[in-house]
């Protein structure tokens, strides 16, 4: 299997610049440092691999730091990352909209965080069927389901990032 190209000029980035363009993936500078660390990586399973160790090694104060940097599902994404991820969920309606808030106020009153799902790829109505779901989950199991959804999200981002990175640098 051929690598994608910008999986060598991420190895090539110094430190600063491999940790700006991971955080583009993840909002937590630990994340970031950890994964940026390893490099270089020979493929691109070896990176998904190491992201997805250095986000089980996170504490949970680090993970809401990575909750920090995603929007509300159905809110108006500010990142190019979460505005695709999210595109089924602009074109839906304005009833299935106001569901969806009312469902993100509910979530984040009982878990105190952001409801964060791999919305890539699902149509609004999905998301909001997952998140009455995860609404019915005691507090451990849904940050288990979290930390599931941000390694998803990471791998999801980070693929993108090594079919888009400019050959030779950023």
């Amino acid at each position: 299997m051929t690598e994608p190209p910008g999986l060598t000029t991420f190895n090539a980035a110094n430190d600063e610049q491999a940790v700006v363009i991971l955080t583009e993936c993840c909002s937590s500078t630990v994340w970031a440092h950890r994964v940026a660390a390893a490099r270089p990586f020979r493929t691109a399973d070896e990176l998904y691999t190491r992201s997805d160790e250095a986000l089980a090694e996170l504490t949970e104060a680090e993970i809401d730091n990575a909750l920090a940097g995603h929007p509300r599902i159905g809110d108006r994404p500010d990142n190019a990352s979460s505005v695709r991820e999210q595109s089924a969920v602009a074109a839906a309606d304005d009833g299935l909209r106001a569901k969806l808030r009312a469902g993100n106020e509910a979530y984040e009153k009982k878990f105190g965080h952001v409801y964060l799902v791999c919305a890539s790829g699902r149509s609004a109505q999905e998301l909001l069927d997952v998140l009455h779901r995860r609404l019915g989950n005691d507090s451990n199991t849904e940050r288990k389901n979290v930390r599931m959804e941000l390694a998803a999200i990471n791998r999801l981002r980070l693929a993108r990032l090594l079919h888009d990175i400019p050959v030779g640098g950023r």
